[in-house]
């Protein structure tokens, strides 16, 4: 097979992603934006409950997966925007090119039962926030929430820089939030430091490490970077791909390093704030936006609110965006917008309705996403170290075996994890 041409389209004079006629700085500006849609997804409901349980029960012990964590969704989210750069299309449509509809069959349910699992992370936070803000019932509140994903989806219509400003601005909000909570609790460097060495203790200890990996590196988002830059560019050749790769590198490292800070803050200050005598008090979102109110008082208890309200809100028309991607990508196939959401959400409208812990749920949805993401990052490794499918943009050798060990290890931790729990 030849590689993908993706060299025959010459540069227009009005092509903002064009090679020539623009400074460095300048082109860099122009290709951020995919990562830092991508990066909602990894500061999603799901990584506050996560994050909050690890550091109220272990302190900073697990300071270091949030940390490796999030060196492997650097590596993995450029791997995705490198593929639709490369070929012009997106991971599920990939995937179904070159691999048997058995197997393509088979990622297809996989990716539609993680996109339920993201759905009820994002709904349930959503939920929450609104709840703990202004006291509005959970059903209703989990109904706003999805309201509000139909909202921010419908920017798409305007062109990408609408919809990604708009998610940009909600990342910001959560950002601000911990900056604003983290500078008042201040931070304990030896204690940081020393939760780098990597180490568990006990079972809990590495349910709540997959929960941190699955909250952290998201299947939806791996198939949905892919797909934001596909069309977003204009690749007149080899030379010209790799300078636009090299552009790619700034935004993944900007979005996966304020997302990964922002992890990171979450954990620290649970850790400084409730491990030991408060933990058992701040075991959920409630009691964790509680527990702020009696020991930063009612300023740290909003910041958090409303980090957590922008959180879902985007998250969720983050997720809405990747189910269309998948379902389109994989079975080359359209559902209405409304029939889709209505399936997906469904799962979080039932365990609102029952009565179910919501912050329990969001922390087994993100053990329950942890094991879909050797489902996405397995494909994305096969295609992206071949040279047919990816042309110029093939992987390096070295690339290829980093990104194996980082699916080995997530299926490890997995193994373990189910280990732990027969036993």
């Amino acid at each position: 097979m030849t590689p993908p041409v993706r060299t025959a389209v010459s540069p227009s004079a009005t092509d903002p992603y064009a090679a020539g006629g623009r400074g460095r700085l300048r082109t860099s500006l122009a290709m951020l934006g995919p990562a830092f849609v991508a990066a909602i997804a990894y500061v999603d409901p799901g990584n506050f409950a996560t994050n909050f349980s690890a550091g109220a029960q272990f302190g900073y012990l697990l300071v270091w997966v949030i940390v490796a964590a999030n060196v492997m969704a650097m590596l993995i989210q450029l791997l995705s925007g490198k593929v639709g750069l490369a070929t012009g299309r997106n991971l599920p449509e990939l995937c179904r090119e070159h691999f048997p509809r058995p197997v393509t069959r088979g990622l297809w349910v996989q990716a539609e039962l993680v996109a339920m699992a993201t759905d009820l992370a994002e709904i349930i936070g959503g939920a929450i926030a609104l709840n703990l803000l202004f006291g509005i019932p959970l059903l209703t509140g989990g109904v706003l929430t999805a309201l509000v994903a139909f909202g921010l989806l419908a920017l798409q219509g305007r062109g990408h820089r609408p919809f990604e400003l708009a998610i940009g601005g909600l990342l910001a909000v959560i950002a601000l939030g911990f900056l604003y909570n983290s500078v008042h609790a201040g931070v304990d460097a030896p204690a940081v430091a020393g939760g780098l060495v990597p180490r568990f203790d006990g079972t809990d200890s590495v349910l709540l490490a997959t929960g941190i990996l699955g909250a952290t590196v998201m299947p939806h988002v791996i198939y949905l970077h892919s797909a934001l830059t596909a069309d977003r560019t204009r690749v007149t050749d080899a030379r010209h791909a790799r300078t636009l790769l090299r552009h790619q590198r700034v935004d993944v490292v900007l979005a996966m390093g304020l997302a990964g800070l922002v992890n990171l803050a979450m954990l620290v200050l649970a850790a400084r704030l409730f491990s030991g005598n408060d933990a058992a008090t701040v075991d959920t979102l409630e009691g964790v936006h509680a527990g702020l109110a009696r020991v930063g008082g009612e300023p740290a208890a909003l910041a958090f609110g409303i980090a957590l309200l922008a959180s879902g809100f985007a998250s969720s028309g983050v997720g809405t965006y990747a189910g269309q991607v998948v379902m389109q990508g994989f079975l080359r196939r359209q559902i209405p917008l409304l029939v889709r959401r209505a399936v997906t959400m469904a799962p979080a409208l039932v365990v609102l309705a029952a009565g179910v812990d919501p912050t329990t749920a969001l922390v087994l949805s993100q053990v329950v996403l942890s094991f879909g993401i050797p489902f996405a990052l397995v494909p994305l490794v096969l295609l992206t170290r071949r040279a047919d499918v990816m042309g110029a943009l093939v992987n390096r050798r070295r690339t290829t075996v980093a990104a194996s060990v980082v699916a080995a290890v997530v299926i490890a931790l997995n193994v373990f994890l189910l280990a732990g729990l027969a036993l």
